[in-house]
This record gives C-alpha cells, sequence and structure tokens, in this order.
C-alpha cells in the first residue's frame, strides 16, 4: 500500500518515541521535523517537543547522540523536504566521547541537517568536566614546596575523586613547533597557566655547553641541551617530578619543549632530555621557561597536577563563585567524516585536548555562527572534502590555530571550493607559538576572506599550495615574539603557484623588539603570487621576495614600511644547498602536462633557465610614504622591474592620521592609472550569522 511522505514521517516519529527500551509511547504525535536537545532532556524520549511533559513520560533528547539517532530514525523513512534541524537549548553539555557524524548521517542539497542553538540562548559543548569542591591546602610537605607568597591562596580539590583518572604525561616534543598540551585548566571562560618561572616572559642561557660545536653562518653554538644560568632560583626545583622548560633555543622561529633531565646548583647548569634534541642546536643568550612546578605556583590564574595522586592545585584570580571551572579530558569535541550537507549553528565548542572540530571528506559542511575557544589544538581541521564552508565564527584562546584546510587535489589543480569567511580568530598558537597560524592552507582553491585576525605570536595566514585566494582581510598585532616570520607565509617551492594575496589590510606588525618580521613573506624560493591591492601600515619587509620568481606587486599601498619591497637572491648564494629538494618538489608534480603547461607555462623550462636565480618579479603601480620603498639585493636587481610607482610625493589620503588611507579625487596616484581599493568591504561585516557584533580590538604596541 502506498503511503504519503506525510504519513511515513508521522510513522518514523511514532518509532522515535519508543526507542528507549521500556519507554511509555505517548500519544500519537503531529509530525515535524524538529528535534529537541535540552539539558532536562533524557534520551530516552522522542525528543519531538522542547520541554518534558507533565508527566515526564516524553519530551527533549538530553544528548547530540540522542539528537543524531533520532535523525538515523527519520532518514530510514523518509528525510522531510526542507530538511531536519536539531534545535538545542541553552547549556552546559560535557561530552563524555567525542561526538561523531559519519556517512549516513548525511543531509542532502534540498534537506539539509542542523545543529544548531535555540534562539538567544548560549549551548556550550564542553569536551571536559566542571570541577568542584576545592578547599585550602593543609598537608604540611605541600605548604612547604608553595612559595610563602602562595600559602593561604592556593586551592586543592581531588580529580580522581570526581572521575577524571587519566592524566597525560609531561613529555619532550619529538619535533620544534610541535606538542600536545594535555590536560588543561580554564576559569572564568579563560585558559588559566600551568605554574611557571619567571611568571611574565623569558629567563635566558648565559652560555651553552656540550662538546659538538655548530656553526651556522657565522652563528655559533651546540648540539647538546645544556646550559648555565644565573641565580638561585633553579634550587627550589630539585624536588620537582616533571619539570619542564620551553625555549627559542637557536633561533626566533623555532621553539621547542623538553623535560629537565637534571640540575646541578655548584656548577649551574641545567641539562635537557636527549634524544630528543632540538635540531637547529642551542645559542648563547636566547631564551626560556620553566613549567610544571609545584615550587612556582606563586601567582594567581596559576595551577599544578600531581599526576600521580590527582590532586589539582589552583591559585585563583578571583573568587570561585565568579566563574566555573573546568578541565579538559575528551581529545577532541566532534568529527565528522564522508558527511555532507550538514550545518552546524551558534555552537560553542570549547575545554577538549586538541580540537573542537575534525572534517574529512565530504561535501557542503557549513559551520557558522559558531565559538570555538579554550581548545589545546586547532579550532577546525579540514582534510579533504568539497566545499565546506566555516563562516562568522570567532575562535580564540587556542593551543595551535584556527582552521587547517588541506583539500583540492595538486595533480590535476582541482578546487576544494573550501572557504574560511567572516570570522575573528585571536589569540592564538597560546602553547605552539611558532607555526601554527589562523589559517593553514594546503592543496588548492581555498578562499579565505573578510576575516580579522589578530594577537599571535607568529604568523597569521600560511600559504602551500595552488590557487588560494587570500582577501578583503584585516591582519593586525601578530609576529610579537618571533623574527624572521611573516605574517602572510609561504615557503620553499616552484610549483605552488597561482595564489592570490589582494585587497588585504595589515598593520601594525613589530616582531621581538623591532628585530625584524615580515609582512607578505614569498621565503625560499616561493615562486608566482600575485601581491594586489593591499595596504601595508608599520609593517617591516611588507612585501619580501625571497629569491623566487614569477610573482607580481601591483597597486599596493605602503604606509611607514621599512623597507615596503625587499627582494634577495638567496639561491646564488647562502641557500644554493636547496636546489635538490626544489627540484625533488618539482617532479613531484606533472608540470610538464598539458594542464600545468597551460596554467602555469613558466615552469616548463624552469630547469633550463638558472632556476636559483630570482626571475621576472613586477612591482607596477604602488604608492609609497614614509618609511624606505625598497632593499634589492644587487644579484637581484636585474629580476625586478619597476613601473608607475608613486615614490616622491604627497598620495593625497584622505586623513592619514586616522589611517583612511582612501585617496582624494586629486590623487597624483590615479594619474599613473592607480585603481581604487575597496576599503569598504575589508574585514568583518554584519551578518546574522556572525557569532558577534560589534567586533573591537587593542592594536599590541611594539615589544620592548
Amino acid at each position: 500500500m502506498k503511503r504519503s511522505a506525510a504519513n511515513m514521517l508521522e510513522m518514523a516519529m511514532m518509532i522515535a518515541l519508543s526507542f528507549g527500551a521500556g519507554v511509555a509511547t505517548p500519544a500519537k504525535p503531529a509530525p515535524n521535523s524538529t528535534i529537541y536537545v535540552s539539558p532536562s532532556g533524557n534520551d530516552a524520549w522522542s525528543g519531538r517537543s522542547s520541554a518534558p511533559n507533565r508527566a515526564r513520560t516524553d519530551g527533549p533528547v538530553a544528548s547530540l547522540e540522542g539528537a543524531r539517532n533520532r535523525v538515523r530514525v527519520l532518514k530510514k523513512a523518509v528525510l522531510p523536504q526542507g530538511g531536519v534541524t536539531v534545535e538545542i537549548k541553552g547549556g552546559i553539555y560535557e561530552l563524555t566521547r567525542t561526538f561523531e557524524l559519519s556517512g549516513e548521517d548525511s543531509g542532502t542539497a534540498a534537506s539539509p541537517i542542523t545543529y544548531r542553538a535555540a534562539k538567544g540562548q548560549t549551548v556550550r559543548l564542553v569536551g571536559g568536566k566542571v570541577i568542584t569542591g576545592f578547599k585550602p591546602v593543609t598537608e604540611p610537605a605541600v605548604l612547604a614546596r608553595l612559595d610563602p607568597s602562595a600559602r593561604g591562596h592556593v586551592l586543592c580539590t581531588s580529580l580522581k575523586e570526581q572521575g577524571i583518572t587519566k592524566y597525560p604525561p609531561m613529555t619532550s616534543s619529538p619535533t620544534w613547533a610541535n606538542s600536545e598540551v594535555g590536560l588543561e585548566v580554564f576559569f572564568a571562560d579563560q585558559p588559566m597557566t600551568l605554574s611557571r618561572w619567571p611568571n611574565e616572559g623569558y629567563a635566558k642561557m648565559v652560555d651553552v655547553k656540550g662538546p659538538n660545536e655548530m656553526d651556522i653562518r657565522g652563528t655559533k653554538g651546540t648540539k647538546e641541551g645544556i646550559f648555565t644560568y644565573e641565580g638561585d632560583r633553579p634550587s627550589r626545583w630539585l624536588n620537582e617530578l616533571g619539570l619542564m622548560a620551553d625555549g627559542y633555543w637557536m633561533w626566533d622561529w623555532a621553539d621547542q619543549r623538553f623535560r629537565v633531565q637534571s640540575i646541578d646548583t655548584s656548577t649551574k647548569t641545567i641539562t635537557l632530555e636527549n634524544p630528543p634534541m632540538h635540531p637547529f642546536g642551542f645559542r648563547k643568550g636566547q631564551w626560556y621557561y620553566v613549567y610544571n612546578a609545584l615550587s612556582e605556583l606563586d601567582n594567581p590564574g596559576e595551577w599544578y597536577l600531581d599526576r600521580q595522586k590527582g590532586i589539582l592545585y589552583f591559585w585563583p584570580p578571583q573568587p570561585l563563585n565568579k566563574g566555573k571551572l573546568m578541565v579538559s579530558v575528551l581529545d577532541n569535541s566532534v568529527s565528522m567524516g564522508s558527511v555532507s550537507y550538514v550545518n552546524l549553528q551558534g555552537l560553542t565548542f570549547e575545554c577538549a585536548q586538541k580540537s573542537g572540530i575534525n572534517i574529512t571528506r565530504g561535501e557542503h559542511i557549513r559551520i557558522a555562527r559558531c565559538t570555538l575557544r579554550n581548545l589545546g589544538s586547532a579550532a577546525i581541521n579540514i582534510d579533504g572534502g568539497q566545499k565546506h564552508e566555516v563562516f562568522g565564527c570567532d575562535m580564540y584562546n587556542l593551543g595551535d590555530g584556527g582552521v587547517n584546510v588541506n583539500a583540492g587535489d595538486r595533480a590535476s589543480l582541482t578546487p576544494s571550493g573550501h572557504s574560511v569567511e567572516n570570522c575573528h580568530i585571536y589569540k592564538f598558537a597560546r602553547w605552539n607559538p611558532i607555526y601554527h597560524p589562523a589559517v593553514n592552507l594546503y592543496g588548492v582553491g581555498t578562499r579565505v576572506a573578510h576575516n580579522l585576525i589578530n594577537d599571535s605570536p607568529h604568523m597569521a595566514i600560511g600559504l602551500s599550495g595552488n590557487d588560494h585566494i587570500i582577501e578583503y582581510n584585516e591582519i593586525h598585532s601578530v609576529v610579537y615574539e618571533s623574527n624572521d616570520a611573516g605574517v602572510i607565509y609561504g615557503g620553499r617551492n616552484w610549483t605552488m603557484r597561482g595564489n592570490q594575496i589582494r585587497y588585504n589590510y595589515i598593520h601594525d606588525i613589530y616582531g621581538l623588539k623591532g628585530k625584524g618580521c615580515v609582512g607578505v613573506y614569498l621565503d625560499d624560493q616561493f615562486c608566482s603570487a600575485n601581491i594586489y591591492g593591499n595596504v601595508h601600515y608599520r609593517v617591516p619587509n611588507a612585501s619580501f621576495i625571497g629569491g623566487g620568481r614569477d610573482s607580481t606587486i601591483e597597486n599596493n599601498i605602503y604606509v611607514e614600511c621599512n623597507p615596503a619591497i625587499q627582494v634577495d637572491a638567496r639561491g646564488t648564494n647562502w641557500a644554493a644547498g636547496s636546489r635538490d629538494g626544489l627540484v625533488e618538489s618539482l617532479n613531484a608534480m606533472p608540470y610538464q602536462s598539458e594542464l600545468w603547461r597551460t596554467r602555469y607555462p613558466e615552469l616548463l623550462n624552469i630547469l633550463n633557465e638558472e632556476p636559483m636565480s630570482p626571475r621576472n618579479i613586477k612591482v607596477i603601480r604602488n604608492i609609497c610614504l614614509g618609511g624606505k620603498w625598497t632593499n634589492i639585493e644587487g644579484a637581484a636587481a636585474s629580476a625586478v622591474s619597476f613601473k608607475d610607482n608613486l615614490l616622491d610625493q604627497d598620495p593625497l589620503f584622505v586623513n592619514a592620521m586616522r589611517h583612511n588611507f582612501n585617496l582624494k579625487p586629486e590623487s597624483p596616484a590615479w594619474k599613473l592609472g592607480f585603481k581604487p581599493i575597496p576599503f569598504d568591504k575589508i574585514g568583518l561585516y554584519k551578518h546574522p550569522d556572525r557569532a558577534s557584533w560589534p567586533v573591537k580590538t587593542t592594536v599590541r604596541l611594539p615589544s620592548q
């Protein structure tokens, strides 16, 4: 017998009502396509109403899994036209396991599946647990280890008694710029500090020791992680278990975390665990700090975990009744594999030890108006798939970066179609400070547009692959804890071409103590980017071509940049040894195929054209005011052509003092053919799917 779609949907909902064993079946429901989730719900209920009924025999489900299972029941009957909405009532949902969606949880273009917060309510999906039961420290042995200033302020509680029994050990990171944070503490929605010394900034290595000396172009150091210190502070650490150190041991752009193996107070020497060991070596005067020491819990907001007993020690920065204290437990909050046409809207993901959302494959996943914060690693990882969209999200207090995208096929130059748009990404890379940008691009054809990115110790956008578009972003106050680092950075490849960097406003970039950093950094022979229509204000080395070729710098504005443009010929001198690696990456791509020779004809004969020399760099119709115009290495001068740049006269900005770099109608730049820059389109914009509005930030001043 044939049934109508409405009848089939009604039957599906009736099945859903009796999903849990032993649950009474309510009266026949009216068919609908909304499933409700509430902290007062029950996963044995149908989820067809937003509140429990009077008899408490039916009502909303209690968890995302419960809602997902109801969606699966609906799909077995018929997926309603227009899709299914899972509406989640405000509250804190402690996830006991990663919420997983697979291919069977997909919607369709006509009937997507949407998980969203109820209108005007805050839904917090917590990958950890709210912790209570704090009391004053009374154990004499613990009080003796605490700094006198901390006694009476530090509180403690048992995590074991609250069901948390696994504590990832503190271990040396296997590679530089890459370690896992493990369990963390958050209070009043802010990350707290694992006890450390010094409380702010770094100490410096007085000298380095070891028989194996290093000399890298005149910069000397040793391979062994053995160094001397000044003062007597380390004498307090002799009984600390799991004492750790993090440092920029050789270069200002490479940190690594190590366990402290031993401390010799007689010679004032610290020895780090070996192996592993820092690949670049150790250099006198470089900086470090130590952490994970109960004896250094001496400042409000610091914490320490006794991993043997499961006791958490904490000095609250304000009374505990002013906020909730959470510890991270789960690795990841959400995992979606081969999922298509699913939306996540208006949700807050927080307090996982690793990432908020992991997406592999699939198509047309949309993450909108979400907040991803207080995570140990990245906010969102996208691996493969087509046309996923991250829109209007706020991401902050991240241990690593914001959004990592690795999608699109380079051999066939098939674009991913993914986008990251209208997002505010800030206060990221707080655990791994180096090479974990707000957006990291790999593969082909992802668009990064209209975002606001600020407050990070290192990069803002990582560029790797082909045909990406980076446009209309505002970026400021990044690269503040490192040098020789770029705001937008790509490096060491001839084949990563077709990338567009246009209409971005990059400002107030200084580097560590003003020692030098870069705006758009095409490092180590990275080739063929179009740098067009960007505005740079107070950015050192604003556009830097590091020995590469086939790039165009056109129609940009540079104000107080030192210099605006820098080009070198490193491949012909100190970086000549990188040739083999560049050739290997060239041969890994079908650059002689019809597709590649049509798209990138300059690659076809590159090996016959002195490939390590810079070549074909065009600097056209730019404006430079204040600062310095160029710094071109002599060996690179013939590779750079200049045309119609406005350098020696006032460009007549509307109001440079107020950072209004629009040009007046009488500007001399118009006569040179300068094209208008759409300032009104740069940065965030108001939209129903923006997580917050308005958005205000504070510019970070240069470090001293």
